[in-house]
């Protein structure tokens, strides 16, 4: 058991590093070809960070691992809110003053809520389907709305600002090529490792690998995002910090939830349906409440920051506690 433990923590440090890596690639590649910076931070960048969740789904499902690959796609939604926004705010208040972020927060709510009542009655492949359809929607929306932003000089939106501030130096492309390639390869080893040792892990504790995909493996995937948001708080880009959670949060349920439907249909377990899924959907209700903050800029302060991380370790501690029941 001790080499499974090692062998996911080696697999979680590879993931870290290589979609790093991948996205400085992923990025540096797209500007090479003329593609804008505020297309490529509402997209690529938000695409790049998930990539890690993606491919764990993908051979968790190809697997047949169905508990693992959903449990990651949820759990890591619940930590983006949960552990990262608090984590984050408790650092440093976050402030919502983007009118892009306004406009992403009812979209991750409805894009929620569909997810959610398509899983009543399992992941068949058109499920998954749809979910790549919602996807290609949202991209071309992003894609809409960057063009528009592009073009309207004389309003500053400060998610704006804050990610045309925070493009990676340009690289010659050939290094950018060979950046990508290193982080896919490394994405693809680390994400086969993880896999790996989680079911061997749940199979010495006797617990689903559902237990760990919403565990262990969804705080190990969505550590890209928590260093991305806590690199942005510290250099007051609260929008960004944000805004790479509410993008991770789609992008998780459009691009990772869709692959076990794609690639292994069949039934979701009754505890997805009645405890982590509405679990999930408390989090980004409270974030999108917060958001708007009654109609005025809204904030997470300190406080709400604590209740976030308090409510994610008292998730946690509830999954754990069921199975040892």
């Amino acid at each position: 058991m001790l080499l499974d433990f090692i062998a996911m923590t080696v697999g979680l440090f590879v993931l870290v590093v290589s979609a790093d890596k991948f996205v400085i690639g992923a990025v540096t590649i797209a500007k090479n070809f003329g593609v804008s910076p505020l297309m490529i931070g509402l997209t690529v960048v938000g695409l790049g960070t998930s990539v890690p969740e993606i491919l764990v789904s993908a051979i968790a499902s190809f697997q047949g691992n169905l508990g693992l690959a959903v449990g990651n796609a949820i759990g890591s939604n619940i930590a983006n809110v949960g552990l990262i926004l608090g984590c984050t705010a408790l650092i440093s208040p976050l402030m919502f003053k983007s009118a892009l972020l306004k406009r992403e927060l009812p979209v991750l709510m409805a894009v929620s809520l569909i997810c959610y009542f398509l899983s009543f009655d399992g992941l068949s492949m058109i499920d998954g389907v749809c979910m790549l359809f919602m996807l290609s929607v949202f991209l071309v929306w992003m894609a809409c709305l960057a063009k528009q932003e592009q073009q309207n000089v004389e309003i500053d939106d400060p998610l704006k600002q804050e990610i045309l501030e925070e493009m990676p130096e340009s690289i010659a492309t050939q290094k950018a090529y060979l950046f990508f390639a290193i982080g896919l390869l490394g994405l693809l080893v680390g994400s086969r490792v993880i896999v790996w040792a989680a079911v061997n892990i749940a199979q010495s504790f006797g617990v689903s690998d559902l237990v760990i995909g919403l565990t262990i493996v969804a705080f190990g995937t969505s550590l890209p995002e928590l260093a991305a948001s806590i690199t942005s708080v510290l250099k007051k880009e609260y929008d960004l910090a944000v805004g790479n959670v509410i993008g991770s949060n789609l992008y998780n349920l459009l691009a990772v939830y869709s692959l076990p439907g794609l690639i292994a249909p069949g039934a979701v377990a009754e505890s997805v349906i009645y405890r982590d899924f509405p679990v999930m959907l408390a989090f980004i209700g409270t974030l999108f409440i917060l958001g708007y903050g009654g109609g005025k800029s809204g904030q997470i302060n300190r406080l709400a920051g604590f209740a976030l991380l308090f409510a994610f370790c008292s998730y946690q501690y509830v999954v754990f506690h069921s199975t040892l029941s």
